[in-house]
């Protein structure tokens, strides 16, 4: 099946929704402007909160990617919204010392700032009420201060909190304000069209036709706008916006890795442990929001930042290093965990990359840097000092000498954690936040898109996602995608009338 469409936006989440949301004014203009999701948009209804149910609908295999040497695991979603449905709704603008080493000319902070403002006056965000941070937060808050570090409160995309808890599972109150709940719909009002269950496999740089399928519906979430089978879409502007992990796979399939030898390459993550402290008695944990502060005192000097975080069973089990009596009387004590996420930024480096597998799917081929692995350990041995100063009796720590580290050993938690117990493939590494693949830069030597998101010797072909990001954001990335994103719309909307030109000339 055949269709004619002018501007295409592949993706709806960060990078996809507010293109959507900012390219919408074109369709009063009469242009026809669409949004492929490979994911279905789901039910209020269909939001239930059960951990591995939830797992298995809105992650790609139920959060289990894996790298290629599978050390390391890869959460991102595959949804109407897409992971802005599953993140915490942590919004923070990008500091200007990030933007400032990114080096991409023609990026500035202070243009960032300004639409990040704006998507963040959309999407409601704000300091959480009171009333709504939990304990577990409120002791990571008074551990940082009675060590001295700062600590500050996350702005959270939220409207209506009731503070169930499963942010990561797709809010089900509708209270996330993410792409789904704001962009999408306000593009939908104003005639973009927006096609769930679409799946794109590549783009014909030369015809300019994406080539994609539509699934039926399997009785989850709703149907798509278009009838199952496969398509061939013409477009005169293409917006990739899949994601650090598909995007770079989409551009690849497309055969695009030869002109741009930088695609797939410079890929961070944000590298991230899960640490739990146990309290002599319950805390408020599983209820309230999940992610109300972070420390950033080490972000400079020992490259790593601490985050407040509370996981559910199956994926708290999955993070605890090791097995038997001592694993399961922790699970045991879940009412008492506390617990703390401990993010390295990392570097960007050529060889951690996207790359594609016999099958055309993509595969990341991620390795830790020396570098990246003494954060790692410098961030365990931080966030075990802030759970023993906020009263914890005990602590895990995944890379930890001991599965447990007793409080009264607080002294030597140096050599309790240390390097040397860091043994891959025993330790369970996830990636916070998936970046890079697409990078923007100067030219197509070492870098996919200019500062605008233009690819290299493509001027109808653009990226709007954290695939862009040249190295790591250095904080919670989903803010400065939108803003990114919003680069991206305002150069698609001025040139496309020159693209369109550009693109009836080639075809004639």
């Amino acid at each position: 099946m055949d269709k004619d469409i002018d501007i295409v936006i592949i993706g709806s989440g960060a990078g996809g929704g507010a293109c959507a949301s900012a390219l919408a004014p074109l369709v009063a203009q009469g242009l026809k402007v669409a949004v492929l999701e490979w994911g279905p948009e789901f039910r209020d209804a269909e939001f239930t909160g059960r951990e591995l149910e939830m797992a298995e609908r809105l992650y790609f295999d139920g959060g289990g990617v894996l790298t290629k040497d599978k050390s390391m695991t890869l959460a991102f979603c595959k949804a109407y919204g897409g992971s802005t449905v599953v993140y915490t709704g942590t919004t923070l603008p990008i500091a200007v010392d990030t933007v400032e080493r990114w080096g991409v000319p023609g990026l500035q902070h202070g243009d960032l700032i300004l639409r990040s403002r704006k998507y963040a006056l959309q999407n409601n965000v704000h300091a959480l009420e009171g009333h709504l941070i939990n304990e577990n937060n409120r002791l990571f808050e008074r551990g940082c201060k009675r060590l001295g570090w700062c600590v500050e409160q996350f702005p959270l995309n939220l409207k209506g909190c009731q503070g169930s808890g499963l942010c990561n599972l797709g809010c089900p109150n509708a209270a996330k304000q993410g792409t789904h709940r704001v962009q999408l719909p306000a593009a939908r009002r104003a005639g973009v069209e927006v096609v769930t269950r679409c799946r794109v496999s590549s783009i014909d740089v030369r015809t300019r036709r994406i080539s994609a399928r539509v699934e039926a519906c399997d009785g989850v979430g709703l149907p798509s706008a278009w009838a199952p089978g496969e398509y061939r879409i013409r477009a005169d502007a293409v917006i990739v916006a899949a994601g650090a992990v598909n995007s770079p796979a989409i551009l690849l399939r497309s055969g695009l890795g030869a002109a741009l030898p930088a695609l797939g390459g410079y890929f961070t993550c944000h590298p991230a442990l899960i640490l739990a402290g146990v309290h002599g008695r319950k805390i408020s944990n599983y209820h309230g929001h999940p992610k109300s502060f972070f420390c950033d005192e080490f972000a400079a000097r020992k490259r790593f930042l601490l985050e407040t975080c509370m996981y559910f069973p199956f994926t708290t089990a999955k993070n605890l290093a090791g097995f038997g009596q001592e694993h399961e009387s922790m699970m045991a004590d879940f009412s008492k965990l506390q617990m703390i996420l401990a993010l390295a930024l990392d570097d960007a480096l050529r060889d951690n990359r996207v790359s594609l597998g016999r099958d055309g799917e993509p595969i990341v081929d991620y390795r830790l840097t020396e570098a990246t692995l003494f954060s790692l350990v410098e961030s365990m041995r931080a966030a075990a000092r802030v759970m023993f100063a906020a009263g914890a009796a005990s602590v895990h720590a995944p890379a930890g000498r001991d599965f447990s580290i007793p409080r009264s050993t607080e002294i030597s938690l140096d050599d309790l954690i240390n390097a040397r117990y860091f043994k891959q493939g025993k330790v369970s590494i996830s990636a916070a936040h998936l970046m890079g693949g697409c990078r923007m830069g100067k030219d197509a030597s070492d870098s996919v898109t200019d500062s605008w998101g233009q690819v290299h010797g493509f001027p109808w072909l653009f990226v709007a996602d954290a695939s862009l990001f040249p190295k790591c954001a250095e904080i919670n990335p989903y803010l400065t995608i939108m803003a990114m994103a919003d680069r991206v719309a305002e150069a698609v909307a001025a040139r496309h009338s020159e693209i369109k030109k550009v693109n009836n000339l080639a075809y004639a």
